[in-house]
């Protein structure tokens, strides 16, 4: 077995990106295309994470990586620390090696974040090493939208307009919460949802992350400088809305009678190791800062 090795940067060696991805396949089947979406954003996998992988015959076997997430929780601005893309080829399980690697990354992550956060289907893999599983919840409001006119546009980032407002909103933009929200972050955001249609609201200076599905609204991320009430996104779909469903605390959206449910986002927990503050409130790590 060849040496463990750590690399801190892509750029140290120009193969181990596709050493990494060849892995990534294995255990994430359709995350390279997303990550080379992201890339075409300007936002790669590569700048943004810190890579831990264990090798053998020059073949990356296991692999788990560290992002920075820069978030508002309960109001104070922290940088937590990330953990993503874990990963063990099939044939190389159950030796110890995930073990090897995610002691080095939590030795790694201690000098340096006081906040850990991960989401999985699998919390089991990462209980022993002191994460905990945190509630989320979902928001549901009644209404009764008929909106106006269709003032929503997906974004065409083959245009260089709309590429540039993009990154002008998510470095600019105000967290979607005081409870938990994300500023100033790309590289997740952009994995998340950049193979997805982004609308955007030109009077609201807003990108909404959202579907539709009949009369109901499921509202995911909103990306804009400044936290606008629920009516006015609203008010830009011109077709009636009966409930509102909202993936993240919405004490800003300026709606009442929320109903909070708790919520198992598409089979994942939400994980923290260390230091949280929102623990116990109700809230939703939102869709695009989910690593």
């Amino acid at each position: 077995m060849s040496q463990y090795r750590f690399k801190q940067s892509f750029s140290d060696d120009p193969t181990l990106s596709d050493k990494l991805f060849d892995l990534m396949e294995v255990t994430f089947p359709g995350l390279s295309s997303l990550a080379e979406c992201a890339r075409k954003l300007g936002a790669s996998w590569e700048t943004a994470s810190t890579p831990f992988i264990r090798f053998h015959d020059d073949i990356a076997i296991t692999h788990v990586g560290v992002l920075e997430i820069p978030m508002q929780i309960m109001g104070q601005k922290l940088t937590v620390g990330g953990i993503h893309g874990v990963a063990t080829r099939p044939e190389f399980r159950r030796r110890g090696y995930y073990r090897e690697v995610m002691k080095e990354v939590l030795e790694y992550c201690h000098r340096l974040y006081e906040t850990l956060v991960l989401t999985t289907p699998q919390p089991e893999f990462y209980l022993p090493f002191g994460f905990c599983v945190v509630e989320e919840h979902i928001f549901k409001v009644k209404c009764n939208s008929t909106g106006s006119t269709d003032s929503f546009r997906t974004l065409d980032f083959t245009d260089t307009k709309d590429y540039t407002l993009l990154h002008r909103l998510l470095e600019t933009r105000a967290p979607v919460s005081n409870i938990v929200g994300v500023v100033k972050e790309k590289p997740v955001f952009c994995v998340n949802e950049g193979s997805r249609p982004l609308y955007y609201a030109e009077d609201l200076d807003l990108i909404a992350c959202l579907e539709i599905e009949d009369t109901r609204l499921h509202l995911f991320d909103l990306v804009t400088t400044q936290i606008c009430p629920l009516k006015n996104i609203l008010a830009k779909i011109p077709q009636p809305i009966e409930e509102v469903v909202i993936y993240f605390s919405p004490e800003l959206l300026d709606v009442k009678d929320v109903q909070s449910f708790p919520h198992v986002f598409d089979e994942t927990v939400l994980m923290v190791r260390g230091k949280f503050a929102a623990e116990g409130e109700k809230f939703m790590l939102p869709r695009s800062a989910r690593c």
